[in-house]
């Protein structure tokens, strides 16, 4: 992993909130340089370039290895750019998403859930990206809507074993998994290779669900933490309803992982999980939590010392500045964006010079 990162830029209040992560990994803050490349992803300039600067800024992931992307729009209307999402994780080969619910201090999660959940989903193919088509009649009885999905075993494998790994590295159990039972040929093939994975790696505890269950029983769920393998529509609901169950969606960094075919991480894309929220644009009230976790997650990925550093004091700088109060209004607070960002620099910058003392 090299010290460029490469910045995909987006909009409204995506791109102000990547604005506040750039603020916290600044050198005077981080005590490392960092180099930064810009690719502007905002819907104005992919419609004007026909989404080239999208496959640029694929082009250059591979080249860097890492990137931490704003929200950007999506716009609705067919024969438009469409989301630079699909292209991104293409051009980048991710196989992986990683989401993890994890309490945010001082705000209450829901049915008492305590214990960090991590959601492994398919970065590509099953329901996105599907042919779709209609027979029939156009809005007669009769009509019938057709689609086609498919999962790849390379995706299926790096899924789970992205899981397995991530279990076996945070004490986790490795739960849940796709609905087999009524698809043996196409979600069999994903349950299959979590099976052979979980003889690969007989110490993480393994309890596979199907998906509906798997729903059901996280409501019960409190104190175990739990790692779980899904498909990509499966995952894109579930990953959502898990970081609710925490308190807010904008408590936890969204990672895009490519694996290699030994297993290896060999490039990441870090974000929000959440969207543009263009209601808050302009107005520094919109939360910068997950923006600011995402960037701490991509150092985590860095080889050096001073990276994994600095990506654990901006991880705890992030949850004790919640933790002693400020906050912004969608978790019960009324601090401003930047004043969330600036005492979070301001512990950043502590914790290291302490640190520093003490080593």
């Amino acid at each position: 992993m090299t010290r460029t990162i490469v910045l995909l830029e987006g909009d409204q209040t995506g791109q102000e909130l990547l604005e506040e992560a750039v603020r916290v990994l600044e050198p005077g803050v981080i005590r490392m340089d960092l180099n930064f490349l810009r690719f502007d992803l905002s819907l104005e300039n992919r419609r004007a370039t026909n989404n080239q600067v999208v496959y640029e800024a694929g082009k250059a992931m591979r080249e860097y290895h890492l990137a931490l992307k704003a929200a950007t729009i999506t716009p609705e209307q067919k024969g438009d750019v469409g989301s630079p999402n699909r292209i991104l994780r293409e051009e980048m080969d991710a196989e992986v998403i990683l989401r993890t619910g994890r309490r945010i201090p001082g705000v209450r999660p829901i049915a008492g859930v305590y214990a960090p959940i991590s959601v492994v989903r398919m970065a590509r193919g099953d329901a996105y990206g599907a042919k779709e088509w209609r027979e029939g009649e156009d809005g007669s009885l009769d009509e019938v809507a057709f689609r086609t999905e498919k999962v790849s075993r390379r995706v299926c494998r790096a899924v789970a074993e992205y899981a397995f790994q991530h279990a076996r590295n945070t004490g986790a159990k490795v739960f849940g998994g796709p609905k087999f039972t009524v698809s043996p040929v196409y979600e069999g093939m994903f349950k299959e290779e979590m099976d052979a994975t979980a003889k690969k790696y007989p110490s993480v505890r393994y309890e596979p669900q199907l998906i509906d269950a798997t729903f059901a029983l996280l409501l019960a769920t409190t104190g175990e933490p739990l790692v779980i393998p899904s498909l990509n529509r499966d995952g894109d609901l579930l990953s959502d309803m898990v970081l609710q169950m925490f308190g807010s969606i904008a408590g936890s960094e969204s990672m895009v992982i490519s694996v290699d075919d030994d297993g290896e991480v060999d490039c990441v894309m870090a974000e929000a999980p959440h969207g543009t929220a263009p209601t808050l644009e302009g107005l520094n009230r919109a939360n910068p939590m997950a923006m600011i976790l995402a960037s701490a997650g991509l150092l985590s990925f860095m080889d050096e010392p001073e990276a994994k550093q600095a990506s654990r004091a901006i991880y705890e700088s992030t949850l004790e500045t919640v933790y002693d109060g400020t906050k912004t209004a969608d978790i019960g607070g009324t601090a401003n964006t930047d004043e969330f960002t600036n005492e979070v620099i301001r512990r950043v910058r502590a914790k290291l010079e302490v640190w520093s003392a003490l080593s």
